[in-house]
């Protein structure tokens, strides 16, 4: 998975959530927008068929769709999604993502 960008949106500015990361041919790229203590939101593009392998957290993990289809896998039940939707991912269960298409995900994690 590439890292994009480290640098936060614009503080106190408007953006547009598509805008704030690139897709990159055959990868997973992410750009961290928010990064505390208590938690981090992250935006992610994935190009049509690449996935994040099955995996555990710690914490609860909201997933909002921005652009695209993908499958979400979570304890062994795909869930499809798409742009405009949002999923939960619980602590401690196994899930995993692949994209159907060029596909984007703003995820917020919360620490607490």
């Amino acid at each position: 998975m590439a890292e994009q960008q480290s640098n936060p949106a614009p503080l106190g500015e408007a953006a547009e959530l598509s805008q704030l990361v690139d897709y990159q041919s055959g990868s997973v790229v992410s750009r961290t927008l928010v990064k505390q203590e208590k938690g981090n939101v992250t935006l992610f593009a994935f190009d049509a068929g690449q996935e994040l392998s099955e995996h555990t957290a710690p914490f609860d993990a909201l997933v909002y769709v921005v652009d695209g289809t993908a499958q979400i896998t979570i304890e062994g039940r795909q869930q499809p999604v798409s742009a405009g939707q949002m999923i939960i991912m619980p602590a401690d269960r196994p899930h995993a993502v692949k994209a159907d298409e060029r596909f984007k995900m703003m995820l917020v994690m919360i620490r607490a």
